[in-house]
């Protein structure tokens, strides 16, 4: 898949949510215009704002393909508009998939979050849970999607059970590399690791 084919399934994925998110703005924006002159003098701006606010699409679905060729999948409660940012749309309970082409995934599941098609970015905020295909779940305040890469980059602290014990992270980096030796994680900022040995556990099933 050459990177014009990743950049227009991206295009495409954004546009099914944006465009119509737009165009209820636009409907709601040209009902109020369309009243009567006096009618629409009366109507405070904070109104307005409040009433496109207001647009939201239940059980929106976003996806694409990375650079490195992972196919990456959001799906949501719903999501409304930023009246600011058009490029924008917060979302409510996302879910974000993420299927790398070496057959390594991992998913997240957040409270809240936020998807910024123009810088190609999807952030999860709230208490955000992380599971990797190979046996690390992970939590913290958050995180952030690079959706042109897929490197995905924790907020703050992260708690993390590996299959090798518990560690404690201020940061965590989960990216793929070039080279095809799969799925990287780097740990840094005050890393702590209660390291849990193999054997403990083959000791305790034989009990």
């Amino acid at each position: 898949m050459t990177a014009s084919d990743n950049l227009h399934s991206q295009v495409v994925g954004w546009a099914k949510v944006l465009l119509p998110l737009a165009a209820l703005v636009l409907l709601s924006t040209l009902f109020l215009f369309a009243r009567k002159n006096e009618e629409a003098e009366s109507i405070p701006y904070t109104e307005i704002t409040a009433l496109a606010r207001e647009q939201v699409i239940t059980n929106p679905s976003f996806s694409g393909v990375s650079d490195t060729g992972a196919v990456i999948q959001i799906r949501a409660d719903a999501a409304r508009p930023d009246l600011e940012m058009p490029t924008r749309v917060t979302i409510d309970a996302p879910r974000l998939m993420l299927d790398a082409a070496d057959g390594t995934s991992l998913r997240v599941n957040a409270g809240a979050g936020m998807i910024d098609s123009a810088a190609g970015i999807a952030q999860m905020t709230g208490l955000a849970r992380l599971i990797t295909s190979n046996g690390y779940t992970m939590e913290s305040s958050g995180l952030d999607a690079d959706l042109e890469t897929g490197t995905v980059t924790s907020h703050g602290q992260m708690a993390i059970q590996a299959p090798f014990g518990q560690l404690t992270a201020g940061q965590v980096v989960i990216h793929w590399a070039e080279s095809g030796e799969g799925q990287q994680l780097q740990f840094t900022q005050g890393v702590k690791l209660v390291y849990e040995p193999p054997q403990a556990d083959a000791e305790r099933g034989e009990e």
